[in-house]
């Protein structure tokens, strides 16, 4: 028996309750048959980067990251914009990558959770930073997803049948890529 492909869930928000952690929830929900999904809760643990300490041994926190992500068959980003980029702490998390191969040619997207009209900063940044990481980015998985409180269940799980389909498709799109590249 194989073992399923896992997609490797980041989100750019430290809020419990944010936007950004309810399209992860939504994905983990509605993730293709086969595909196992683990979303990555170490953010708020990461030091700040420092290229004096991305040698080995690295520090715990900065290991358990590049594991999961090498262990990732994909990895699927959601993540607010702050002051038109990217939040300190998750940009910290990309810094974190830069200087290991785990994510160089792993099929990687993003969701944009924002409002109509924002968010572009923070897709902006992530194509940036993820070109220096050398990810492969699945433009078919990088999607548009506004978030409305009301589209939301009590357990902050995307309810709305469109957004959950597009979400489910990006999904796909990015298993695809990794088993068109296997």
């Amino acid at each position: 028996m194989s073992t399923p492909p896992v997609i490797l869930l980041l989100s750019g928000s430290l809020r419990a309750g944010s936007s950004n952690e309810s399209v992860l929830r939504t994905a983990q929900a509605v993730a293709p048959p086969g595909v196992r999904t683990v979303r990555y809760d170490g953010l708020a643990r990461l030091p700040h980067f420092n290229p004096d300490h991305d040698t080995d041994p690295l520090p715990a926190d900065v290991a358990e990251l590049r594991t999961a992500i090498a262990a990732a068959a994909a990895v699927l980003i959601c993540t607010p914009e702050y002051a038109g980029t990217l939040p300190g702490s998750f940009k910290n998390l990309l810094d974190w990558t830069v200087g290991g191969t785990e994510i160089c040619d792993k099929p990687t997207a993003w969701v944009n959770a924002a409002a109509p009209g924002r968010g572009q900063g923070a897709e902006d940044t992530l194509r940036t930073v993820l070109g220096y990481t050398g990810a492969d980015i699945v433009e078919p998985a990088c999607v548009r997803i506004p978030v409305d409180r009301g589209m939301l269940d009590a357990d902050g799980v995307i309810t709305d049948t469109e957004a959950r389909e597009q979400l489910g498709t990006a999904l796909e799109a990015l298993i695809r890529r990794r088993r068109a590249d296997s």
